[in-house]
């Protein structure tokens, strides 16, 4: 397991807003772009002196293993607003030659000459947002492409050199027939991604969906259809030669995704932009969620004597409690379903024993049937992982 830390960039540009979304994206602001990348660079500087404040000039730079644009919709950025960015993080990290660098991108943003140039600039992985298959459903979803543009995309990608791709999708759409998934999901298996994400819609409220629910203009999710397309998804792309190594995710043998892998795993993590979140140094912090604000305050002396790895972009932090960590630890670790939580990683990291510290909990979960050891590793059941956050919740308080 690597000690690198890990770099995440929200870049928190769209189009337009999708139906269903709650992330912190903002739509026809494409003119502060150029503004948004100089502050970036404001706060990786921040960063780099802020570590080097707290360790000491003489001390080696700090090792990045992967780095992660995402938002929003980070293929808006041009190249060369790219470049600049990896200009500062490698003025003040030291990224490994072996580093995983991804993008999420909308399929209908990206052509084949753009992303020969991102991968001149050492990209390696993208993520798509496909999200369906279906045209009625991408229309109901507000997407702003269509299948044709996800084949070429990825057919434009593989030109262009990339072998690890992920595509991807989500479950339990309003009036979505279980056929209607299969179907999407055996033609996303068709394009051979090396990697494919499925996750189950929730309607959040203050987006469209939510507004659209609550007057009754739109049927609410069916659960127990939801649960059905997912229990078929396990094995179907199981029986594609795809390995379910977290509770959304399936992966070809080699090809999971290491920058999530960081969170899951609990390790340490910046986040950079506007509504990013990180943990590191023990702080578990998140930034501001407005573009203004966030290219107010990048230049703001003000907040230049935050102790790494917080910045003048943090506004809300935490410093976590050795018990926080293990109560962390549990909830993400356990979304690793192969993987799941190892007792012995439990008691170095921590130098207590699990069942020490959750032995009433875990003994709750197994008698349910929703936990289950297999040799030194705890790890959710089938029927766990269709009620992960039930478990998660468990760990929760006390």
């Amino acid at each position: 397991m690597s000690n690198d830390y890990s770099l995440y960039f929200h870049i928190p540009f769209c189009k337009q807003r999708c139906a269903y979304c709650d992330f912190n994206t903002y739509a026809g602001r494409e003119d502060t772009i150029p503004a948004y990348v100089d502050a970036l660079r404001n706060e990786i500087k921040a960063a780099g002196v802020a570590l080097s404040a707290s360790q000491g000039k003489s001390a080696p730079r700090l090792g990045v293993g992967t780095i992660f644009f995402g938002g929003g919709t980070p293929s808006l950025l041009a190249p060369d607003q790219f470049r600049d960015i990896f200009q500062s993080i490698r003025a003040f990290f030291e990224v490994s030659p072996q580093a995983e660098i991804s993008l999420e991108a909308n399929p209908g943003t990206v052509s084949l000459a753009y992303l020969r140039e991102l991968r001149a600039l050492g990209f390696n992985r993208i993520s798509y947002g496909a999200q369906s298959a279906n045209p009625n459903e991408l229309r109901m979803l507000e997407r702003i492409h269509n299948y044709n543009d996800v084949v070429d995309a990825v057919r434009w990608s593989r030109r262009t050199g990339f072998d690890n791709l992920n595509l991807d999708l989500i479950y339990g759409l309003p009036e979505q027939t279980l056929i209607s998934w299969q179907n999407t999901v055996k033609l996303i298996v068709g394009l051979r991604p090396e990697h494919i994400s499925a996750y189950a819609l929730t309607v959040e409220p203050g987006t469209p969906f939510g507004r659209w629910a609550a007057k009754g203009l739109l049927p609410s999710p069916d659960p127990d259809l939801a649960a059905e397309q997912y229990e078929w998804t396990m094995d179907y792309l199981t029986a594609q030669g795809y390995v379910q190594y977290e509770i959304s995710n399936w992966a070809l043998p080699g090809r999971e995704c290491r920058h999530n892998l960081q969170y899951w795993r609990n390790l340490d993590y910046l986040g950079l932009g506007a509504g990013a979140h990180g943990y590191a140094g023990g702080y578990r912090y998140s930034n501001v969620l407005r573009i203004k604000t966030y290219l107010n305050r990048s230049a703001d002396s003000r907040f230049a004597d935050l102790p790494f790895p917080l910045s003048q972009a943090t506004v809300h932090w935490h410093r976590n409690t050795p018990r926080d960590d293990m109560q962390e630890t549990m909830m993400t670790g356990l979304r690793l379903t192969d993987e799941g939580i190892s007792a012995e990683g439990f008691r170095q990291r921590f130098g207590v024993d699990l069942l020490e510290v959750f032995g009433k909990e875990i003994l709750k979960l197994e008698t349910v049937g929703l936990l289950k050891w297999e040799g030194e590793a705890l790890r959710l059941t089938r029927r766990g992982r269709l009620l992960g956050n039930q478990v998660f919740m468990e760990f929760v308080g006390g």
